[in-house]
């Protein structure tokens, strides 16, 4: 039997709180990418902070959505390893595109490697993070929209990248997290609509439980104060606090130029 399932399980409150999450991690990946290329000597530190961001900004946001999942009729739980995993994943492939655009500036070719490399590392952490579910039911997905979803996640990591090197000011930084924000956010409810259930087991009481919520949060905590302490120290570094006209100047193209040719 198919089941109903519902991705707004407590209304607007879960993708609201999802998408807040998509921009900030955005919005502190593109700040710690600017700030790369204006401290040449601390760039490694400054792209990986900037990855880690983005990449627990994704999977909170991912998380979060999820609370407001259920399935009627089932209880649903979570593999702690794989939603763990897909954490990670998310971090480790994200790095892999930040660093490359980060080293190697913003050429056709590199954003096309790494927005397509991010992407699917992007839609890896969301596949494996559905992976984790527990329910007394098998998922299915629609091909086509599994599809669509990918080539969404590939589209916003190659926008995100290319702002993380091209766009400087505070505010224009500000403007481009929103639209990463829809971009990351439309990905996963693009993708969950190709999520149904067919329940194999006896049909649950609840729909969902307490204790699915607390796990869920437990989770989420450890991402949420990283991007908290991100947000700390981009905050209050030299370069937040004075502002960023002097970098508006002449400033973006000498750092682009050296970000493009790392070796000289």
């Amino acid at each position: 039997m198919t089941a109903d399932v519902s991705n707004f399980y407590y209304g607007a409150v879960t993708p609201v709180a999802a998408y807040l999450m998509a921009c900030l991690g955005a919005g502190l990946g593109l700040r710690c990418t600017t700030r790369s290329l204006r401290r040449p000597q601390r760039r490694a530190g400054w792209l990986a902070l900037g990855s880690v961001s983005i990449g627990c900004g994704i999977w909170t946001m991912h998380f979060i959505a999820m609370i407001g999942f259920s399935v009627q009729g089932a209880l649903v739980s979570y593999d702690a390893t794989k939603t763990l995993l897909s954490l990670a994943v998310a971090i480790v492939v994200v790095s892999g595109g930040v660093f490359l655009v980060g080293y190697r500036g913003a050429s056709p070719m590199t954003l096309a490697t790494a927005g397509t490399v991010t992407g699917l590392g992007v839609a890896a952490m969301h596949y494996l993070g559905m992976a984790a579910i527990h329910t007394n039911g098998t998922l299915h997905y629609d091909t086509l929209t599994v599809i669509v979803s990918i080539a969404i996640a590939i589209g916003a990591a190659t926008a995100a990248l290319w702002a993380a090197v091209s766009i400087h000011t505070l505010w224009a930084s500000l403007g481009a997290s929103l639209v990463m924000g829809v971009a990351v956010t439309g990905m996963h409810y693009t993708g969950m609509t190709a999520v149904s259930v067919h329940l194999t087991g006896p049909s649950a009481v609840a729909t969902s439980s307490a204790g699915l919520l607390s796990f869920l949060l437990v989770m989420l905590a450890g991402p949420f104060v990283v991007l908290i302490v991100a947000a700390v120290i981009v905050m209050f570094d030299p370069d937040m606090m004075l502002g960023d006209d002097n970098w508006d100047g002449a400033a973006p193209a000498a750092a682009l130029a050296d970000a493009s040719h790392p070796g000289q």
